[in-house]
């Protein structure tokens, strides 16, 4: 898993509440996961529209977390504010690999790998074009930049 998101990764800023701590005060892991979420549909919103559209216009097409791979490597606590960071890592043809982190200030909490799947009628089906053709354009313009 990368230790430094791109440039152009998506950032989601968060407060941690009560509702996602545990008893000894610390995030709950699965709080993570739904912080995770919080960023993925972000991405996907800023990338190509809301997904509830793109379900209706797409005659069903839902997007499934297939895979997840999790490292945590330090707590959050209660009123932390927090980074949600979401880049894809890699597109295939029904699936995209994203990267996130969860982090305060420069210091990584949390790492995931996630493999996202397209899916209609329960079958994978390809990736839509203006999804996939944003999430290149991320990955051309950091190769132009470097």
């Amino acid at each position: 898993m990368t230790s430094t998101p791109p440039a152009y990764a998506h950032r989601l800023p968060l407060r941690v509440y009560y509702e996602d701590t545990d008893f000894s005060g610390f995030v709950y892991h699965a709080s993570y996961l739904r912080f995770m979420e919080r960023g993925r549909t972000e991405l996907l919103r800023g990338l190509a529209g809301d997904q509830s559209e793109m379900h209706q216009e797409g005659a069903g097409i839902v997007f499934v977390v297939r895979k997840m791979n999790l490292d945590f490597l330090k707590p959050a606590r209660m009123d932390d504010l927090i980074d949600v960071v979401t880049w894809s890592s890699e597109l295939r043809g029904a699936s995209m690999h994203l990267a996130q982190e969860v982090r305060r200030g420069d210091e990584t909490l949390v790492r995931a790998e996630v493999v996202v799947a397209c899916v209609r009628d329960g079958r994978a089906i390809r990736l839509p074009e203006g999804l996939r053709a944003a999430l290149s354009r991320t990955h051309r313009s950091i190769a132009t930049d470097s």
